[in-house]
Order: structure tokens, then sequence, then C-alpha cells
């Protein structure tokens, strides 16, 4: 990583009432880094995004985006100063179009009050149709245009999972956290957003901190990979490197001995080399 980075985390603990959820946690994200966070069940990694995104205050720790210290710093602020994210569960509005629920990550953009929007005024109606077509933007961007008008619940799961990520870019996101971008989909739908992922890296130029339990995903995509147990970083670095760490080994197969081991480690090591639908720790 030699351009300055985005995100710095540093030496981040994060306790509730007596249980350490994270414990020393130190990273950074560059400004076209795919990072991803990864660990058993409980280990920590949606503790970070709710630590970076504001929802959490760390009780040790610096967390630094764009030069700015965001610890303490409200989540509606941080999402307005460029933190777009998205959830493990999904959380758009069943009822509504495809295009309203994109239009809610235009919110921050939103320039004129209460009073211009009831006169639609011209600023008004020059900042409605400037918004507008930054939504259609994102329609085409990630395929959805046969969905535009439709509610989000009546659409597959794949495609609310796509709606949800569409309204994240919405924000124009400097740094994009994805939870588990691709839970409880299936080999096409994981295939069509590991692309759109690449896309986001590559085409706009957004940085992500992906937290994924697909180890195929993560071993394809991520340019670096961040490893918790139990709250504390066990390493980080290079997918290939980390795959064959011995401490992210025993985190993930536990303390075994011999040839069931040995087949063990194999599998998990040759991660990357299997469609991702098919590893999961």
């Amino acid at each position: 990583m030699t351009a300055d980075p985005v995100l710095v985390v540093e030496d981040v603990r994060l306790d509730f009432s007596g249980v350490r959820a994270l414990d020393g946690v130190s990273f950074a994200v560059g400004p076209r880094d795919l990072f991803a966070v990864i660990g058993p069940n409980g280990a920590g990694k949606t503790s970070i995004f709710n630590v970076v995104s504001g929802v959490y205050r760390p009780q040790q720790g610096s967390v630094r985006f764009l030069g700015d210290d965001l610890v303490g710093v409200r989540p509606d602020v941080i999402a307005r100063r460029g933190v777009g994210r998205t959830f493990q569960n999904i959380e758009l509005f069943a009822n509504l179009t495809v295009i309203d629920n994109l239009l809610l990550g235009r919110h921050q953009h939103l320039r004129y009050g209460v009073g211009a929007a009831v006169a639609w005024s011209g600023r008004a109606r020059r900042a409605e149709l400037a918004n507008r077509a930054a939504v259609e933007d994102i329609v085409d961007f990630l395929e959805i245009e046969q969905y535009r008008r439709s509610p989000v619940g009546l659409l597959p799961y794949g495609v609310q999972k796509r709606v949800e990520l569409g309204r994240a870019l919405a924000m124009e996101p400097k740094l994009l956290l994805l939870d588990e971008p691709v839970a409880g989909m299936n080999l096409e739908e994981t295939e069509d957003m590991a692309r759109f992922l690449l896309d986001i890296r590559d085409e706009l130029d957004i940085p992500m901190i992906l937290v994924e339990h697909d180890m195929g995903l993560v071993m394809d995509l991520a340019d670096r990979v961040l490893v918790l147990d139990f709250g504390r970083p066990i390493a980080v670095g290079p997918p290939t490197e980390v795959q064959r760490h011995p401490d992210v080994l025993r985190a993930y197969l536990g303390e075994e001995h011999g040839a069931q081991r040995d087949v063990r480690a194999s599998a998990l090591a040759t991660a990357a080399d299997r469609p991702p639908s098919e590893v999961r720790p």
C-alpha cells in the first residue's frame, strides 16, 4: 500500500460489561483496497464495522478516516463524511420501489429545506433531477433496470441484496463497509455480486472492507485479509499468506493432530481454487 490510507484503525479495544469484543485491533485500508475481515462466529467482525461507523465507541484506540478521528462522532455525521454501509440482514423498505429505496441513499445530498420542497422551487427541481440521474446510473451499473418500478418486497433475495448495495452507492461513499454481501445467495447470485464488487473497486475507485464467511469469495477478491479470533487479530496480509498461517488454521479447525488436521488444513489453504458457494467454514 503506497498511497496514504483512507482508513487507519489503531490498537482498538472494545468491552461490553467485562467481555472484550475487540482487543488491540489495528489495520489500514488504502484508496483502492478490497480489504476483508474474517474469523469464526463471534470473532468481532461486525463490531469493527460498528466502531468505524460510530455505533460503538471503543474504550481504547483510534479510528482515522481521511485524516479525521471518528471516535465519538455520531453515525449520521460519519455517513455524511463518506462512510457507506450494507447490513448482514436486508434493511430495505419492502413496500417502496427500487428507485425510491435508492433515492433514500441520496438524502445526505439534499441541499434545500421544506419550504423549497413545498414550493417546488428551481433549486428543489434541479436537485431532484440530479438525484434521480445519479440513481438511474446505479440502476444501470447494477443491472436492475427491469426491477426499477417494482416494490422491493416482491423481488428475489439476490436482487434485494443488490438493491441494498445500490442504496449504499447512492451515498457516493469514499469507503464502503460490506457486511456479508453474499450471505444466503446461490452460486449464480454470488458470482454476480463478486463481479459488481470488483467493478466498484476498479471502475468507481471506492475502497471496501468486506466481512464474509464465504472463503472462496474472500480468497478470490480480497487484496488483503485480517483474521480475528475472540476479538484479537491473529493474522493480516495477502490471502495466499493468511490462509496458510498456523494461527488461522487453529482458529478455524481447532487443535487437531495427524492426518485429519492435515486434510482439513489443505482444504482451507486451497479455498481460493474452489467455487465460492462450496467453501463455508
